[in-house]
């Protein structure tokens, strides 16, 4: 009787901390994305006028695209930890939906003159990250840690 089993790549401790970092990346990201949809008029005045007229600017279209992102990122990352190829593909939709998001905020809203080139610098670190997670989901697959 000749059988043979097959041994699933080891995954490294790096492997769940990044996925649970994703997680609870997003989470946060969900948070905050409650947070801008279910604003209070208390919450409102407490904003700087500045703010609030960013705020008041914001199209809906806009909290859409924060939800897809933040919403796919949390798929992503729930993916990633129970090993699913599909990871890879919500990483990707986040990506490209905090994209939107991010170039809709500065061309909708008087982001751009409120802030300048110093407000910029939140949103590429969100990309980066953003950009990290979708390489790595991709390079667990190709390390055959994703079924």
């Amino acid at each position: 009787m000749n059988t043979t089993t097959t041994v699933a790549p080891k995954r490294s401790l790096g492997f769940w901390i990044t996925g649970l970092f994703a997680l609870v990346w997003n989470l946060i990201g969900v948070a905050f994305w409650y947070m801008q949809t279910n604003m209070t008029a208390e919450r409102l005045a407490l904003m700087s006028e500045s703010d609030r007229q960013i705020y008041e600017a914001t199209p809906g279209w806009l909290n859409i695209a924060f939800a897809v992102a933040v919403f796919g990122g949390v798929l992503g990352a729930l993916g990633l930890l129970l090993k699913k190829r599909w990871a890879g593909t919500m990483f990707l939709l986040s990506l490209i939906a905090l994209l939107v998001q991010m170039i809709g905020a500065y061309v909708v809203t008087p982001a751009w003159a409120v802030y300048g080139p110093a407000g910029l610098v939140m949103p590429a670190v969100f990309v980066l990250i953003a950009m990290f997670l979708l390489w790595y989901a991709n390079k667990a697959q190709a390390r055959g840690w994703l079924s």
